[in-house]
């Protein structure tokens, strides 16, 4: 039973019971910290240094009920083992419902003090042995490959927040994986065995972004032929991911804030709302506070969904990053072939600022994987714009013609570049989506958006 590698924070106020305390956990094999009060105990108290937390009820100053409290507000994990005199079982049962493991009676015999640490610590390592199983069968996180500070530090936001039920923003530029960050913050809660569901809303027509995230009733509208649950009732019990929400219509602001404050959805066609249990992960490219100092954004809505903001840092700031993200994209697109990446080429791709961030980093990978002939990549193989200066300062201008005084369409014009594109692929999709640095499947979008065949 002796958990040699556990650390425990005792509290406790009597000198004479905080040493004999003390030193029968040491004599059994476990590294003890030492707290007279409850004010000094919640100041030692660290969620990564301690295994348990055991206190006394009664005591000056703060009491233990609050050190309980406290210590399960950071690190619901802990497990809290509270002392109380014998026979006040109320209070026990008082402690018992506010989370602590169990109690022990005082004053307390050596052995009973040691079943009950024991069990307690069992009972935290079976609890996250059967959480980490979870989230690896439920596939949701993908891991965030970093080597950077400055990720690293994004990561353990993400994590400190992750117990919690509050509702978090994502905020970060296109490209940086804010989707990556959300599921891991949803692998890590205690909705991990819950759906993790994710919608984009700049990738909804807006007058069907309503239905698709409240649902709808069969007749509701044209159309309407069944009932539609919604992405809010399909993540029951989990996590909804809003992308891109600065993109949210104005009147669907509305309905979201009462979706949070009132957890009901409005479902159309329907006259009663619907009670929903979602935790909200929302994210945002654009500067929210600009928007709501435009109109563009609710301030009320904004405060609502940056109870706590993880920021995912560019590409550029975290140039460490490039270099495991590069190998694992090689790997993957490569498939069964080992490509090596030369000294330079690597060199090349963390000097480079990458405006794209992770994601231009992967079609470039993916480029350079495609165009390899050999059993090493090859510099000469990256995009014009890298190899020169590392800038694409002329790009725009070399496929732009010169721009008439009366506007032209932006939407011609991407046609235009796409067919263009294609033309010069000899009609692969792929080696296209590579060319324009986007998805396969984005491209396909835009291809059957323009009516656009593969032969064009």
């Amino acid at each position: 039973m002796t958990q040699k590698a556990s650390r425990i924070l005792f509290i406790e106020d009597d000198a004479s019971g905080r040493e004999m305390g003390a030193f029968n956990l040491e004599k059994a094999g476990y590294s003890v910290d030492v707290a007279a009060t409850g004010d000094q105990g919640i100041e030692i108290f660290d969620p990564q240094r301690h295994d348990l937390v055991i206190t006394d009820v009664r005591m000056p100053g703060i009491s233990g009920m609050e050190v309980l409290a406290q210590v399960k507000k950071r690190s619901a994990d802990t497990p809290v083992l509270v002392i109380t005199a014998y026979g006040n079982v109320e209070l026990a049962v008082e402690a018992m419902k506010a989370g602590a493991y169990d109690f022990i009676g005082k004053p307390f015999n050596r052995e009973h003090l040691l079943l009950t640490v024991a069990r307690a610590l069992s009972n935290r390592d079976l609890t996250q042995e059967v959480r980490h199983l979870r989230i690896k069968t439920a596939r949701v996180e993908r891991p965030i490959l970093h080597n950077s500070g400055p990720m690293e530090r994004t990561i353990a936001m993400a994590d400190r927040v992750a117990r919690s039920d509050a509702t978090v923003l994502v905020s970060g530029e296109s490209g940086t994986g804010k989707e990556l960050v959300a599921r891991r913050i949803h692998a890590r809660s205690d909705r991990a065995h819950a759906p993790f569901v994710a919608v984009n809303a700049a990738a909804i027509p807006s007058e069907l972004l309503e239905s698709e995230l409240f649902g709808h009733s069969k007749g509701a509208f044209t159309g309407a032929h069944k009932d539609r649950m919604g992405r809010f009732r399909q993540a029951a019990g989990g996590t909804l991911f809003m992308d891109e929400i600065s993109d949210l219509p104005g009147a669907l602001q509305g309905k979201l804030l009462r979706v949070i404050q009132e957890k009901v959805v409005d479902v159309l066609g329907d006259d009663v709302p619907v009670p929903v249990d979602v935790r909200i992960i929302a994210a945002t490219n654009s500067d929210l506070k600009t928007e709501v100092a435009t109109g563009r954004f609710r301030e009320d809505l904004y405060y609502r969904i940056n109870v706590v903001e993880v920021e995912v840092p560019p590409l550029r700031d975290r140039r460490k990053d490039v270099e495991p993200l590069a190998r694992h994209f090689v790997a993957l697109h490569g498939q069964n072939d080992s490509l090596a990446i030369p000294e330079d080429l690597l060199k090349t791709l963390e000097n480079y600022d990458w405006p794209g961030n992770v994601r231009e980093l992967e079609n470039v990978c993916q480029r350079l994987v495609l165009l390899a002939t050999g059993e090493s990549l090859s510099e000469n193989d990256l995009p014009s714009r890298m190899r020169s200066d590392g800038r694409d300062s002329n790009l725009a201008f070399a496929v732009l013609p010169p721009l008439p005084e009366d506007g032209l369409s932006l939407l011609d014009l991407e046609k235009s570049v796409i067919e263009r594109v294609l033309e010069l692929k000899n009609g692969n999709v792929s080696r296209a989506a590579v060319y324009l640095m986007i998805p396969r499947h984005v491209l396909a979008y835009r291809m059957q958006k323009y009516g656009i065949s593969k032969k064009s």
